[in-house]
């Protein structure tokens, strides 16, 4: 047990009319819980709601999306997914009033408030016609009098629906490409009438929202507003700006209560800060909302926090009143009880992989279940509930494989009273998350690795590193059940002349310090995710002269909008060239020739000392193979890359999933 004193942390706070139990929050999301499109079901009850029974004060549900076709039935659909939870004006549905007033009352059960976010998505209209450069390139409707005034009344609908549901407070997001925000920003407000201007002009917009808002809920709602601290855009706003504004909007006397951020959706950095940067890196910004307001209006900063000691120094140091974890909720909806109980070895931190929104934001399947690469049970919390119970009769269980779904198959087999050994080559679990560990800018991967250390050591399992599994000593073990996770193995292209050569190496072999290289090194990606990127830069920090020859049009195709504008940021500055749309025919002592993917161009590349290949992995499945060949071990299973190479979030949920049926 830690001893850590949390002095403020869990602690209550007054937030105008709204009594928070502790300062831990789940600010309000797109996570696209729900498995019923617009409406409010039992999964997203079930995502949510775990949190509050997991400890944490203050939950946010997710974004209720007010946009809804003008006259003459005009519809916006630019930028909306129907994945979002809460979209089309879905609170004027009777099934949604429903749903909605059913997740208050477990919220309310549970001992934590609700708050109620209100969003019109700056999609195909905003203040002034300015050209937005992001997913989508298009210029937006100029809002007329008469339409700002709907959607002025659209908001104030809303929050009535709200109070009338149970809901204990209300947030206008006026952050991240929202209408209100493209009224606050001088980027996308060039306005010369009342709605524009400076500072205090453009202001006008909300105030109003905020006006019309409270009059329909009174004061027995908490209002706030959830606003950027930084734009971090050409001729957007800084933390001067936001406190001009802020000072303004709070003399008003409606708010209760600001949520900070900085970012936006496109670029870096983005509103959701990926493992690139640091923990609670923009907390200037809410020490800066925290300066010129009225004491009694509570500030919240959100920003990569998945520590609460972090977020109790946050606290201390006066950068806020209330803390913004959605992430470490989604990681852990634990999170808060196991750190007022003083159990942080047992907190399943968030890696700030993005995983979950990055999905959430563009998802490629619907219905679409949430997922985080570290937990298994986020967007399965019902199948979980229904499926995991203890075993009926423990049994012997052998994992090869310490990686992240073999330690989650050990780790679920043994939280059911199986008793559970688990073999590993390696001199520590982790498997592949140690090479990711390695990458720049990806150390706080290594922390799931602990967490399973730490779970080992706490549930019994009988670790055995640097173990070289074969039939022979699974059988000494006389196993009941037997489950193969060895990984997969770095993908050696066929067919290619010069690939045996001695100066060509793996990725991996270079993370892992197995290999190295010379001063100008070419790198061979066939592959569209971070693992391109993470050898490249890996390679420049040390001093490499490094060119990567890429088979798509740009790295990272794979990696979503809130973490790529970071990733090539990052190529840039630390002088990677990149060559798009190459394959590798043939590597030479002296050089280089690849065919243009598309129309087949011969070109020659000379001068490099190393070549290093990304191509993939394929899977290690050899002793499960000899096992099910001879026949003798009933339950055998086969997990994780080692059945099929995909990523972390697919390994975790394939190990615990395994280790629930055994």
């Amino acid at each position: 047990m830690s001893k850590v004193n949390f002095e403020r942390l869990f602690t209550p706070l007054q937030v105008g009319p709204m009594l928070v139990p502790n300062r831990i929050c789940e600010t309000t999301n797109t996570i696209n819980s729900s498995m019923a499109p617009g409406l409010i079901d039992e999964h997203f009850i079930a995502h949510h709601v775990a949190k509050a029974r997991g400890g944490t004060g203050w939950i946010g549900g997710e974004t209720w999306l007010l946009n809804f076709p003008f006259p003459p039935e005009t519809r916006d659909e630019i930028g909306l997914s129907v994945g979002f939870a809460s979209h089309w004006a879905a609170y004027q549905h009777p099934a949604f009033a429903d749903g909605m007033k059913h997740f208050c009352d477990e919220v309310h059960q549970a001992g934590s408030v609700a708050v109620i976010q209100l969003t019109h998505l700056s999609a195909a209209w905003a203040p002034s016609p300015v050209p937005v450069v992001g997913a989508q390139d298009y210029t937006p409707h100029a809002l007329g009098d008469e339409e700002i005034e709907f959607c002025l009344n659209t908001y104030a609908d809303a929050a009535a629906c709200a109070k009338d549901m149970g809901a204990d407070g209300v947030e206008i997001h006026c952050a991240h490409e929202t209408l209100a925000y493209s009224f606050l920003s001088p980027t996308t407000n060039q306005r010369t009438d009342r709605w524009g201007g400076g500072p205090q002009e453009r202001i006008r917009f909300v105030v109003e929202v905020l006006e019309r808002v409270r009059k329909r809920i009174g004061n027995s709602l908490a209002l706030g507003i959830r606003m950027s601290g930084q734009e971090f855009r050409q001729g957007g706003y800084d933390n001067m700006g936001m406190r001009e504004m802020l000072y303004a909007i709070g003399e008003t006397g409606l708010l209760d209560f600001v949520d900070i951020d900085v970012g936006h959706c496109w670029g870096a950095p983005s509103y959701v800060p990926s493992s690139y940067y640091g923990h609670a890196e923009f907390r200037e910004s809410g020490k800066a909302a925290r300066a010129d307001l009225d004491p009694t209006i509570a500030v919240m900063f959100t920003g990569r926090i998945n520590d609460p000691v972090v977020a109790e120094d946050l606290i201390k140091g006066g950068y806020c009143d209330l803390v913004g974890m959605v992430r470490a909720g989604i990681a852990d909806p634990e999170f808060a009880n196991k750190a007022r109980e003083g159990r942080l070895s047992e907190i399943r931190r968030c890696i700030s992989c993005t995983r979950c929104i990055d999905e959430a934001a563009e998802p490629l399947t619907f219905p679409y279940a949430p997922t985080c690469s570290v937990n298994p049970v986020t967007g399965n919390e019902l199948r979980w509930k229904e499926q995991y119970r203890p075993a009926d009769k423990p049994k012997r269980v052998v994992v090869v494989g310490a990686g992240l779904a073999g330690c989650e198959a050990a780790r679920v087999a043994a939280m059911r009273g199986h008793q559970v050994t688990l073999l590993e080559q390696g001199k520590r679990v982790g498997g592949q998350l140690l090479i990711a560990a390695k990458a720049p800018g990806r150390d706080d991967f290594e922390d799931q690795v602990y967490f399973e250390e730490n779970e080992m050591a706490r549930l019994g399992v009988d670790v055995r590193l640097e173990t070289n599994a074969d039939i022979a000593a699974i059988k000494a073990l006389s196993p009941d059940a037997v489950v193969i996770a060895t990984g997969s193995i770095p993908r050696v292209p066929k067919g290619i002349p010069g690939i045996d050569l001695p100066h060509v190496v793996q990725g991996w072999d270079v993370m892992r310090g197995n290999a190295s290289t010379g001063n100008r090194v070419a790198v061979i990606a066939q592959e569209d995710y971070y693992e391109t990127p993470c050898v490249a830069e890996f390679l420049a920090e040390r001093g490499k002269q490094v060119e990567v020859f890429h088979k798509s049009a740009h790295l990272g195709t794979e990696i979503a909008r809130y973490s790529i504008g970071m990733v090539l940021s990052r190529m840039e500055r630390c002088g990677v060239t990149v060559h798009p749309n190459l394959i590798l025919a043939q590597i030479q002592a002296n050089g280089l020739e690849f065919v243009s993917s598309f129309g087949g161009k011969t070109y020659r590349k000379e001068g490099f000392d190393s070549v290093v290949l990304v191509y993939g992995s394929v899977p290690q499945h050899d002793l499960y193979d000899q096992l099910k060949a001879e026949g003798r071990i009933r339950q055998l299973y086969l997990a994780g890359a080692a059945w099929l190479p995909r990523r972390m979030a697919e390994a975790t949920q394939h190990g615990a999933s395994i280790g629930l049926v055994i």
